[in-house]
C-alpha cells in the first residue's frame, strides 16, 4: 500500500483479564483515508489510543512516521501527538469556550502565534468547515451535525499529519452524515493528510475510504481495497457490509445449550 505512516505489528492489549487486541497488524499509508470496522466494543477504539501513546501495548509495537510511539519519553510523545489531530466520538469540545475559542485554543496552547494570526487561521479552519459565520456560537447553541463539523476544524487547527477519527458518524442524521463523510475526504486530499476512520458504519466508511480493515475478536479478519468490499465473498465481509444477522458474528453471547439451562433454574445462575 506504498509508503506507512502508522506501522503496526502483532498488538496484544488487555483491560485486566480481558484481552482485547490478540495480535493485530495493519499499515496506514501516507495520504490515503483509511477505516477500522468492527462491531462495538471490538477493540478498535483501544487501537486508536496506542496510536495515540496513551495505551502501552503489552506485546507487539505501534510506530508512527518511523518512531515507536510506547519508547518515547513525555517530550517526543507530545512532540509527536501535535502531528496528530483526533475528532472524538462525543467532539470533546469545551463547553464554556465559545466555537472560535474551541478552535484557537490548541493554537495558543501549542504555538506562539499573535493573536491577529490566530484569528485569521481560525476563520480558515471553520471555513473549510462550512462554519465561518458560527464562530461567535456557543457550542451549547449547536446541532449535532454543527458540533462534529466544529471538532472536524479543531482536529486540523495545527495542520497535522494524521487525523483520527473516533467513530465520526454515529448519532447523525442522514444530511450531517453525508456532511461529515464528505468533509472528511475533502480535507484528506485537500490538505495531505493521512486519515483513519474507526466505526461501525460501512456504508459510509466504503464511500470515502481507499482501503478497509475489519476487526474482529481483537485480530484483523480482513482487509482490502474499498471498492472491492461490496462484492468480497468473505463470510466476515459479507455479514458486516450486508448487515446479515448470521454470520462469523454470532448474535447470542456464549452460553450453555438453552434446554439445560432452562433445567438448572435460578439456582443454576
Amino acid at each position: 500500500m506504498g509508503d506507512a505512516l502508522v506501522e503496526i505489528r502483532d498488538l496484544h492489549f488487555a483491560y485486566g483479564d480481558r484481552a482485547v487486541l490478540r495480535g493485530v497488524d495493519l499499515a496506514i499509508p501516507r495520504g490515503k483515508v483509511v477505516a477500522i470496522l468492527g462491531v462495538s466494543g471490538c477493540g478498535k477504539t483501544t487501537l486508536l489510543r496506542h496510536v495515540g501513546g496513551q495505551l502501552v501495548p503489552a506485546r507487539g509495537s505501534v510506530a508512527v512516521d518511523g518512531q515507536v510511539v510506547h519508547t518515547l519519553d513525555n517530550k517526543a510523545l507530545y512532540a509527536l501527538r501535535r502531528k496528530m489531530g483526533m475528532m472524538f466520538q462525543v467532539s470533546g469540545l469545551f463547553s464554556d469556550l465559545s466555537v472560535f475559542d474551541n478552535i484557537a485554543y490548541p493554537m495558543r496552547e501549542h504555538t506562539d502565534l499573535p493573536e491577529d494570526v490566530i484569528h485569521d487561521l481560525v476563520l480558515m479552519k471553520l471555513h473549510a468547515v462550512g462554519l465561518r459565520g458560527a464562530h461567535g456560537l456557543r457550542t451549547s447553541e449547536l446541532s449535532g451535525g454543527m458540533e462534529r463539523r466544529v471538532a472536524l476544524a479543531r482536529a486540523i487547527a495545527l495542520d497535522p499529519m494524521l487525523i483520527m477519527y473516533d467513530e465520526p458518524f454515529a448519532g447523525l442524521d442522514p444530511i450531517s452524515l453525508n456532511t461529515i463523510a464528505n468533509l472528511i475526504r475533502r480535507l484528506n486530499d485537500a490538505l495531505g493528510l493521512t486519515s483513519i476512520v474507526v466505526t461501525y458504519d460501512v456504508s459510509e466508511s466504503l464511500k470515502v475510504a481507499d482501503y478497509v480493515y475489519f476487526l474482529h475478536d481483537g485480530v484483523v479478519v480482513a482487509e482490502g481495497e474499498a471498492a472491492a468490499m461490496q462484492t468480497s465473498d468473505d463470510p466476515f465481509v459479507r455479514q458486516f457490509v450486508h448487515a446479515q444477522p448470521d454470520g462469523p458474528v454470532a448474535f447470542q453471547y456464549p452460553s450453555r445449550p438453552y434446554p439445560q439451562e432452562l433445567e438448572l433454574g435460578p439456582r443454576g445462575r
